[in-house]
């Protein structure tokens, strides 16, 4: 059990996968009082589920926002992000300046700075989180913690076990690192999918992942530096070998659609015309290479 810190009176907003590890991980911990409101939690198809779970951990569910309200000072948010404004939406006739209401959700800082905005008038302190991990490292998953209740729900939380780390002021700040992210990680996924689909094809998939592997084994920030300043040089070449690719993935009968997109998204950049600019000359880091990218988009 980690060192108890200061009891209060937590309310999540959803008790999915995430809401019911936290939940379950924070009452372990020692924190008394818990309670959720899920509008599915007692009529929806995963209602027994979510019972057990509550009822297991010591969580109590509720049946409305205002009820979560009532008896919460610290609102956690932990719907899908999709939901989130309409959620926010939904709390703000119930919130008052006692309040502290923080989205963990995944979204983007525009829909993290509406969900401020849906509250603004009720005189809560609001503040946007986004989950680096998984469930499965438990409630003391990594998150990122940003706006005006930032700190707070770190400084509440922390003690009782979470890893949470406070990123800035600015609202959004931390679902903006998490959603950008997203753009490599999932990337990295779906290509997967699309490379082992067709390898798997041609008999070839466990090869094909021994050799990428191998590649992949060293240090991420070795792997952008050697790609990004080179990309400079050689998005054309490349472009054209991703082209190959496609089509030997849509040979396989997988349409080639990880494929077709990074082919289309190196011939922008070959078409940028940065391998003259520099006369052929790499830029000397990663950051000099997206420099270079983003002074060019803006003259064309």
């Amino acid at each position: 059990m980690a060192e108890a810190g200061v009891q209060f009176k937590l309310g999540l907003v959803g008790y999915g996968e995430i809401g019911s590890t936290l939940g379950a991980g924070l009452r372990k911990a020692g924190l008394d009082a818990i309670h959720c409101y899920d509008k599915y939690a007692f009529d929806g198809p995963y209602r027994d589920l979510m019972q057990r779970r509550a009822e297991e951990a010591g969580v109590t569910l509720v049946r409305s926002n205002q009820e979560l309200a009532d008896v919460a000072d610290v609102i956690v948010s932990v719907t899908p992000g999709s939901v989130s404004l309409e959620s926010a939406a939904a709390f703000a006739p119930c919130l008052t300046p006692r309040h502290t209401f923080v989205d963990f959700a995944s979204a983007t800082p525009k829909i993290k700075i509406g969900v401020a905005q849906r509250l603004t008038a009720t005189g809560a302190l609001v503040g946007d989180a986004s989950i680096e991990g998984t469930p499965k490292n438990g409630y003391a998953m990594p998150i990122l913690s940003s706006g005006a209740a930032g700190e707070r729900v770190r400084d509440l939380l922390n003690p009782w076990g979470m890893r949470i780390e406070f990123v800035g002021d600015e609202l959004g700040r931390a679902s903006g690192i998490k959603i950008l992210r997203s753009v490599l990680i999932k990337g990295i996924e779906a290509l997967t999918d699309e490379m082992l689909l067709a390898a798997r094809y041609y008999g070839i998939d466990e090869i094909v992942l021994a050799s990428a592997s191998k590649t992949l084994a060293r240090p991420w920030m070795d792997t952008v530096e050697s790609l990004i300043p080179s990309g400079i040089i050689h998005a054309k070449r490349r472009a054209e070998e991703l082209e190959m690719s496609a089509e030997a993935v849509a040979d396989a009968g997988i349409e080639p659609v990880m494929a077709r997109a990074v082919a289309a998204r190196l011939r922008w950049k070959a078409e940028l015309g940065l391998k003259d600019d520099c006369k052929g000359i790499e830029p000397p880091d990663y950051k000099a290479a997206i420099d270079a990218i983003a002074a060019k988009m803006k003259a064309v």
